[in-house]
């Protein structure tokens, strides 16, 4: 399968950014592209549509997916939880063979698939599963999304440790948020020293960008330049 599992080093760094970005490229390049969120908290309570993820809004409108938000995001929670707190609060487990019906009716009609995790790797779901468990049952390489700032470093080599500790590959790495205006001395070092201590290509940088808007539907050509490459490859290796 063609694809990548969008993974985060830590909550709001971007995964639904780059996400979408993604699938907006591919289809820009003629693919027909899948898109999946699993397992979504947070969401807004709708009065005709109950539990609605904004993020899973967003990835289908980035993808223009022909199927319906319960098929791309089957399992949805209200509160800005874990997965596992808010299944155990809600006392409603994750639905996991919704999870995996859902997904063969995804990637049996598309190109590539994006599919855009909870959280970070290690995420829960319950006490038998994380995130990292369903990026290894899909095959995807991981796309893990990246903060520019202090800390980073740390962040996104424990995730690219329990990456590999798994066996799982790792497509790119992408620092999310950039302000080259304002960078500060950690911000403007950080790639380099990702890539050297990782033994990884420098990670691509993708800077903020004010018409990039999850709410509005938009991604500006700020957040899709940086990636352009990333995805031609992509296409052209298939």
């Amino acid at each position: 399968m063609n694809g990548w599992f969008v993974t985060g080093t830590d909550t709001g760094v971007g995964k639904t950014v780059i996400a979408g970005a993604l699938a907006r490229l591919l289809r820009e390049l003629g693919a027909r592209v899948g898109v999946y969120k699993p397992i979504a908290t947070g969401c807004r309570r709708d009065v005709r549509l109950g539990l609605v993820s904004e993020d899973a809004e967003f990835l289908a409108h980035c993808a223009d997916a022909r199927e319906d938000l319960d098929t791309l995001n089957p399992v949805r929670y209200a509160g800005d939880l874990a997965p596992m707190v808010a299944a155990e609060k809600s006392r409603t487990p994750i639905d996991w063979d919704a999870i995996e019906r859902n997904w063969q009716r995804i990637r049996q009609n598309c190109d590539f698939a994006i599919v855009e995790g909870a959280g970070g790797l290690l995420v829960p779901g319950d006490e038998k599963h994380n995130m990292a468990d369903l990026a290894a049952r899909f095959g995807l390489p991981l796309v893990i999304v990246a903060r520019p700032g202090l800390g980073t470093i740390n962040h996104t080599l424990l995730t690219i440790e329990a990456a590999r500790a798994r066996k799982l590959p790792i497509a790119a790495v992408v620092i999310n948020g950039y302000r080259p205006g304002s960078a500060t001395v950690a911000e403007e070092t950080n790639p380099e020293i990702i890539s050297r201590l990782a033994r990884i290509p420098i990670p691509i940088v993708v800077p903020w960008d004010p018409l990039t808007d999850t709410r509005q539907g938009t991604v500006g050509e700020s957040t899709l330049y940086p990636l352009r490459y990333f995805v031609r490859k992509a296409m052209e290796s298939r």
